[in-house]
């Protein structure tokens, strides 16, 4: 990672400090050690020459993504202390320059970032700015230079709390440019195209003004309520699994009370407990894993991919035409559909062109956009739609004969290049192909349902998939916005397999007289964002028991059939209680947790992924294992149920060698 600098330069009288690390913005600016002492350096010749005033701004799209926390592994409470008094020795410095000081937030500004624009007299920010926020509680930590101090007292403590702890436990949501000025957390917005020009003029007319205007300091009389509420929402959200949430919410009602050097030392304090703790930890090597491991792409080989210029999308049912909208909006490229019914079909494109049109009322688009978009779309009863296309992807029914005879189809129509991609839950793609002229050009993507928010994209190589295929499927699912982990090809493949044995013993629990409260209670405890009953809906028990079934074919030893889950896949809303002995809820969390690690065990010693990080990432970036947590199998690692299981870390197992 590129060294953060500050750069001074000259505007005439004002002095301009821009936050660089030199490359474009595909690499932001974190606030290293090294940059830390940038700015102390800085700070020495700002401090002794004479200003009119200060601008503070960064290299273009970026004024800075904060902390930089790959730091943060292992860290000792004392050098997490350290850290965060750092921060708050050279922000203060900053805020006590004898001449006014502009923030001038031009880019991307997060967490530290944030916190030293706050330090500031005044902030600008750029129309253009479409990532705001505080993301730390994300991260299982709290703002710890200044934030939960000056956030308050600027903009109240609804806002405050909102901003700090509500928005990142709801998928690290962010505020944009117009948002944060609404809020009071800028002063002034600028449009980017004379962007620092402006700043620095603002800078000026605050020099001769001596202040900036702003409303009567906020109202905390309803803290304690607003606070009440906060913490109830924090339950729902981590179920007191993760303790920054709660840290933050205590820092943030300090606030109303300390002065600023009190607060500091109280972030110290609660950071030196919180950072090396056991979810912060966990947290951050979840961070990294799919901010840089991920993206890195894993497995994916070093070939060219092939050029997409239409994508054709086998079914037009409900699973379909969310991908096929997902694909025109990302790739847009012609999207052609296909069915048993012309209804169907139209049906489906009428959907997709909604979709698009539902943009334009956001301000994504324009008018012109979305027509353009609409016109792209279409479908037939016809294979022959699918002429001309370079990858088809099938969403049909989970049947693998089915989907064989598709792929027959489709290799009378499409060239021999066109990627044949399937989006199987759980079938063989091996066999699927097994019956092609050109089994190398199969491979499966499978997507996660909702398919605009699951960001996972399992991408399935077949026994016979090459390398341009692979390479060219990756490609698709990055130009998409997913994140694609390469698997083998195996039954369930990573999530539904994990997941499956897991609802195994939560149906085992309900057929032994446990209640669905009790199974959800036993999995919700672990700090999950949704409980296993709610899961089985957004899912549907139709697919779920087809899993299973796919799972009992396999492995019959392990995923006995369910005659409740058959039911529910039947419609039938009834529990078949096989014997009366229930467990208790910590015997349900302890029999879920042994049988996630012993399959995720079974899963590396195959080989179906390259290492239990992968395993990782497939449950937090398409199950919603919570970030805090740290991945299952960190989380089976830290809490030593896999040295008790198996003699040894789930990190450190290895595939198996061939016999």
């Amino acid at each position: 990672m590129p060294d953060t600098e500050f750069k001074l330069a000259r505007a005439g009288d004002v002095a301009v400090v821009t936050i660089d690390n030199g490359a474009d913005h595909t690499k932001p600016t974190f606030f290293s050690r090294g940059a830390l002492e940038s700015l102390d350096r800085v700070l020495d010749e700002l401090e002794r020459t004479e200003f009119e005033a200060l601008v503070l701004t960064g290299k273009p799209f970026v004024f800075a993504a904060g902390a930089d926390v790959t730091e943060f592994p292992d860290v000792s409470p004392e050098l997490a202390r350290e850290g965060s008094r750092t921060g708050h020795e050279l922000f203060a410095r900053l805020a006590a320059l004898p001449y006014p000081t502009v923030a001038a937030i031009n880019g991307a500004c997060l967490g530290g970032g944030v916190e030293i624009a706050l330090h500031c007299d005044a902030r600008t920010i750029s129309t253009g700015v479409r990532h705001f926020a505080c993301p730390e509680v994300f991260l299982g930590i709290f703002p710890a230079w200044g934030g939960t101090q000056i956030i308050p007292k600027l903009v109240g403590p609804e806002t405050a709390v909102k901003f700090i702890v509500a928005n990142p436990l709801k998928q690290n949501r962010m505020l944009d440019a117009r948002k944060a000025h609404e809020l009071g957390f800028a002063d002034a917005l600028f449009e980017p195209v004379e962007f620092l020009d402006e700043s620095i003029a603002f800078a000026r007319d605050l020099a001769e003004r001596g202040a900036v205007e702003r409303p009567a300091p906020p109202d905390f009389s309803e803290l304690e309520t607003i606070l009440r509420r906060a913490r109830s929402d924090g339950d729902d959200a981590v179920h007191g699994a993760a303790p920054g949430p709660y840290r933050a919410l205590d820092l943030i009602e300090g606030s109303a009370t300390w002065s600023l050097e009190e607060g500091y030392r109280a972030e110290e304090e609660a950071i030196a407990e919180l950072l090396p703790s056991r979810q912060a930890q966990a947290s951050i090597y979840a961070f990294d894993l799919v901010e840089r491991r991920i993206k890195r792409g894993v497995g994916v080989p070093d070939a060219k991919p092939r050029r997409i210029e239409q994508v054709g999308i086998v079914g037009a049912g409900l699973m379909a035409t969310q991908l096929a909208t997902l694909f025109l909006r990302r790739l847009e490229v012609p999207i052609v559909l296909r069915d048993l019914e012309q209804g169907t079909v139209d049906r489906a494109v009428e959907s997709i062109r909604d979709e698009v049109a539902l943009q334009v009322s956001k301000g994504r688009y324009d008018e012109g956009k979305a027509r353009f978009l609409g016109s792209l779309v279409s479908g037939s009863t016809s294979y022959d739609v699918f002429d001309g296309s370079d990858l088809v992807l099938e969403a049909v029914f989970e049947e693998l004969a089915v989907k064989q005879e598709v792929f027959a189809e489709l290799e009378r129509i499409v060239s021999p290049e066109c990627v044949l991609a399937t989006n199987t839950s759980s079938l063989s793609v091996t066999e699927m192909a097994s019956g092609v002229a050109h089994p190398e050009c199969v491979v499966g993507m499978h997507f996660f349902n909702p398919v605009a928010l699951m960001p996972l994209v399992e991408l399935v190589r077949a026994a016979e998939t090459d390398d341009v295929t692979l390479a060219t499927a990756w490609d698709v699912s990055k130009k998409l916005r997913k994140r694609a982990v390469v698997v083998r090809d195996a039954p369930g493949f990573v999530v539904n397999r994990v997941l499956t044995r897991m609802t195994r013993v939560l149906m085992d629990a309900l057929e032994h007289g446990n209640s669905v409260e009790e199974t959800d209670e036993a999995i919700m405890r672990l700090g999950m964002p949704m409980a296993p009953s709610v899961l089985l809906q957004m899912v549907g028990p139709r697919v779920a028991n087809h899993v299973l079934e796919t799972m009992h074919e396999a492995f019959p030893d392990r995923f006995a059939l369910s005659p409740t889950l058959a039911g529910f896949a039947e419609e039938r809303d009834e529990i078949v209680v096989l014997e009366d002995a229930p467990k208790t809820v910590e015997e349900i969390t302890d029999a879920a947790l042994e049988a996630v690690a012993d399959e995720i065990h079974r899963v590396l010693e195959e080989g179906v992924v390259a290492e239990a990080a992968d395993v990782d990432a497939c449950l937090i970036l398409g199950a919603g294992w919570p970030l805090f947590l740290g991945g299952i199998t960190k989380y089976l690692d830290q809490t030593g149920m896999s040295e008790r299981m198996f003699g040894q870390a789930l990190a450190d197992v290895r595939a198996a060698a061939p016999a």
